[in-house]
């Protein structure tokens, strides 16, 4: 006797649909306005130690002056960015692991 399968009869398993929307962002993986800025803050530090180490130019110094109050307050807040970055690293590694 020849065995046939009958389509019909045939078990399927149900695959559940995987397809989620990825555009669609949830709460805990949105940016607030204070990580936009401290990446900001970080790219415009990047910057200038970038030019500072390739041309011997200091990018913040030269706008603002060298040694000037705006000069301080700018590396001072690149310093809290860069703080606050490892910080929300450190949390994100924590959520992951």
């Amino acid at each position: 006797m020849a065995s046939t399968m009958n389509p019909h009869i045939t078990e399927r398993r149900h695959i559940p649909d995987r397809r989620t929307n990825t555009h669609v962002a949830t709460s805990h993986n949105r940016m607030s306005a204070i990580d936009w800025i401290a990446m900001t803050l970080l790219i415009i530090g990047g910057l200038n130690w970038g030019l500072v180490g390739l041309m011997n130019v200091d990018l913040v110094a030269t706008l603002f002056g060298e040694g000037s109050t705006l000069s301080r307050i700018v590396y001072a807040l690149v310093g809290l960015s860069a703080l606050y970055s490892i910080y929300t690293a450190s949390k994100m590694s924590r959520r992951h692991a």
